[in-house]
Formats: structure tokens, C-alpha cells, sequence
């Protein structure tokens, strides 16, 4: 299964955010990476370069590869709808990014692990593919054998989010996927019309 499992801290660095979460590392290194620090002069980046980075922010925050992002691109451009938007929708659609919003795990790596390692159910389901795109009115949860898992339990009573779009029972481990997000109740700090222009040319 592929996936990104490469150094994130200077990833995150690279982009000034913390895509990955809380990282002590990139609190005393908030600066760029590289031999030089934040000596190496850095000239005004040109459009292709900037829509580049906004293109790599984004598949890394949602932990998507290069054929899947632009696939999803192309099923977001075939839609109705703003394409830059409809893109967004669909990576917080994904199984392993709910999973992660309920606070089920901390991070999203963590959510597609308990995913593919078959620990999440949908509908009363078993699903092991991170990617599956929920609809509506889903019921994600977590699968019965799996409800005593000491990481989950740690995760779940820490997480203190709240989003207007997912309810969560906290008796029943399970949640509902309430309702497609609009873009302003996605809290990630992504400029989508540049990734639309980057793929529009």
C-alpha cells in the first residue's frame, strides 16, 4: 500500500506548518531545512513554484500520493461545483481522514493504520481501505473487538475538536458522517485555486 513514510518534520518545516500535528522539532526549527538554515538567501519563488508547494501541502496533510491526488483532481474537475472545493470535499471524504477528524487517532497516519489493520467499521461493515469516500449519512466506527485498544481510548479522551459535520456517541464508539463539509468548515490552511491552476495548465 503506498504511502508517504519519509522524514515529516522537515517536510513540515518546508512549509512552515505544522501539517503533521504537534512536533516539538519543528517549534525550535521553524525555518526552512537545508545545510544553511535560515542563511541560504531565498529569491522570490515564481507562480509554478508557489502552486507547486500548494499542490505538495496538500497531498501531504491528507497523506495522498501523486496518482491518487490527480485522480482525485480529475473527478473533482468532472463534477458540479467550484473544482478547487469539490477537491477538498473529496480528501475529507476519505475513511482515514474521518477517522482522524472523530479523534479516534491523533494523526492521520495513525487513522489509516487503524483502517487497513481492519479496526474501523462502516455501516456495521468491516473496511480496510483508507480511501473509501463516505457519503452522507455513514456510520464509521469502531469494531467491536477493537473498542479496548489503549491507543484509542488515550486518543479519543485527549481529542477536543468538534466539527459541524461529523457527531460522535462516545458510548457506542461510532460516529456519523453528517454531511459533505463547505469549504469553510475545513479548518486546513490550503489555497485550493492554486492547485486548480497548477493542473489547469
Amino acid at each position: 500500500m503506498a504511502r508517504y513514510t519519509g522524514p515529516k518534520s522537515k517536510i513540515a518545516r518546508k512549509f512552515g506548518e505544522a501539517i503533521f500535528g504537534d512536533d516539538k522539532s519543528f517549534d525550535k526549527k521553524n525555518y526552512p531545512p537545508g545545510q544553511h538554515g535560515n542563511a541560504r538567501r531565498r529569491g522570490k519563488k515564481s507562480e509554478y513554484s508557489v502552486q507547486l508547494m500548494e499542490k505538495q501541502k496538500a497531498k501531504y496533510t491528507y497523506g495522498i500520493l501523486e496518482k491518487q491526488f490527480r485522480n482525485l483532481f480529475t473527478k473533482a474537475n468532472r463534477s458540479k461545483g467550484v473544482t478547487g472545493e469539490v477537491l477538498l470535499q473529496f480528501c475529507e471524504s476519505r475513511l482515514d481522514n474521518v477517522v482522524y477528524r472523530m479523534g479516534v487517532s491523533p494523526t492521520r497516519s495513525g487513522a489509516r493504520q487503524l483502517v487497513s489493520h481492519r479496526h474501523i467499521t462502516v455501516n456495521g461493515e468491516l473496511v480496510n481501505i483508507p480511501s473509501y469516500a463516505l457519503k452522507a449519512g455513514d456510520v464509521v466506527g469502531v469494531r467491536e473487538k477493537s473498542k479496548s485498544l489503549q491507543a484509542i481510548q488515550d486518543s479519543l479522551s485527549a481529542n477536543s475538536r468538534v466539527y459541524e459535520w461529523i457527531t460522535w456517541n462516545s458510548d457506542k464508539l461510532e460516529g456519523n458522517y453528517v454531511a459533505i463539509p463547505e469549504r469553510s468548515q475545513i479548518p486546513e490552511n490550503i489555497k485550493e485555486q492554486l492547485i486548480v491552476e497548477l493542473y489547469s495548465k
